[in-house]
């Protein structure tokens, strides 16, 4: 089984988002996606709340598991999972350093812009 990770903070969830997370999905068998604790997501002015924003996703049915991200350090739900591929988005990076990813042997994929 492939296991594709993926995450954001899904504030005002869209088309855009949907498409995300299923390009995401083919790339594996298992989609995990992480929401962003409301600890990092202070940039928007008008956010959601961590748990609405996970039930969003959830109610989408794309997703195998979401998860809420750790407070303080990203990669923790990383070694927790244990994706074989993470994927980003067009306009995302990843909040750590690449590095980590190639020690454990995990690919990196990136989802084009939607075309909406």
């Amino acid at each position: 089984m492939i296991k594709v990770l993926c995450g954001g903070r899904f504030n005002f969830l869209h088309s855009g988002h949907e498409y995300f997370l299923k390009k995401a999905k083919d790339h594996g068998d298992y989609l995990v996606v992480v929401i962003a604790h409301d600890a990092h997501n202070l940039k928007r002015e008008e956010k959601k709340e961590m748990e609405q924003r996970k039930k969003q996703i959830e109610s989408l049915g794309i997703a195998d598991t979401v998860l809420i991200g750790d407070p303080e350090d990203f990669f923790k739900v990383v070694v927790k999972e244990k994706p074989q591929v993470i994927a980003l988005g067009w306009d995302q990076r990843l909040p750590f350093a690449e590095d980590k990813t190639k020690q454990f042997g995990i690919k990196i994929v990136r989802i084009e812009k939607a075309k909406i």
